[in-house]
């Protein structure tokens, strides 16, 4: 067993490349830099095609970088003895069809060289976090996505890993097993366990990261708090009475809510409040009342990465 260093994971000057079948060279990530420190829940987020799977790839040892070095629990990304003490899941798990849940783990299970006489035990456990008790026995064929990715979850906490490296871990998951998913997390975050996960899912990660790493283009945007990046953006709230949909707001304009009769608009800037003010005005609309906000981690997300088409 290894000591877990203060930095779990530490990227440099990441960069990898690949070709397409038409031989045209693609950089999906280009001079990445990041570091992970123990015991914390790090959101990493982009859009799509920002390099996010592609640099979790080099981090679990399954694609060479073209230039930089990475390193998962101070050895070298791929080494033996720093996998054993990761959890992974991937965007896209696949598992034998064939086999029943519970068979499925006991293979992971005996992938974890975890001892033989240990494993019925540790897999009714999983079960029962998972919310899969009762349905070990039927064949993964006929398993939901949700409920794949709760077998995907199961593996991935299998052994009590330091650290838990997830791909967009709760993509097309309906509420119940978001908030499941949570809960696992949350229970991880609690035990000063380390947790790196990339998500599209702007709501999830608030409510689980201490620290969010934006990127764009195989590059760091911006790497801090999560509530530095809500405070960086102030939402200029406006309400108004009736229900309006002007045909063309002002950039940065979006209609927040409709209910009650009432009309809520949020602009993201100064700018954008000033135009809204102005387009009111025109349209002789008077203002029942106005406030500000911190903005939410979607508000930083689109102000800073913008509306580009991916």
């Amino acid at each position: 067993m290894i000591d877990i260093p203060d930095e779990v994971i530490t990227i440099t000057d990441l960069m990898v490349e690949y070709k397409t079948d038409s031989g045209k060279t693609i950089r999906a990530v280009d001079g990445l830099n990041l570091t992970v420190r123990r015991g914390e829940v790090v959101g990493f987020i982009g859009p799509n095609g920002a390099g996010k799977s592609t640099s979790i790839k080099v981090l679990m040892g399954f694609r060479k970088p073209t230039r930089g070095t990475v390193q998962v629990m101070g050895l070298p990304a791929g080494h033996m003895a720093g996998r054993r003490r990761v959890g992974f899941l991937p965007e896209v798990a696949l598992y034998y069809p064939f086999l029943n849940a519970r068979e499925t783990l006991r293979m992971f299970a005996k992938l974890r060289e975890i001892p033989r006489g240990e494993r019925e035990d540790i897999i009714d456990d999983l079960l029962d976090k998972v919310k899969l008790t009762g349905r070990d026995r039927e064949p993964v064929r006929g398993f939901s996505k949700g409920m794949l990715q709760r077998v995907g979850i199961a593996q991935a906490i299998m052994g009590e890993p330091a650290l838990l490296i997830l791909d967009e871990v709760t993509s097309g998951l309906d509420p119940v097993a978001r908030y499941d998913v949570r809960r696992i997390l949350m229970d991880f975050k609690a035990k000063g366990k380390t947790v790196f996960f990339s998500s599209h899912e702007l709501s999830e990660v608030t409510m689980l990261c201490d620290r969010v790493i934006l990127i764009d283009e195989g590059r760091v945007l911006v790497e801090d708090k999560l509530s530095a990046m809500s405070n960086a953006i102030q939402r200029h709230i406006v309400c108004v009475d009736g229900l309006l949909s002007p045909p063309q707001l002002p950039q940065g304009v979006f209609i927040h809510a409709v209910s009650n009769g009432q009309t809520t608009f949020s602009a993201d800037s100064v700018e954008a409040h000033a135009a809204l003010n102005g387009l009111l005005e025109e349209m002789d609309v008077p203002i029942q009342h106005s406030f500000e906000e911190p903005g939410s981690l979607e508000d930083f997300f689109v102000h800073s990465i913008g509306h580009k088409v991916s």
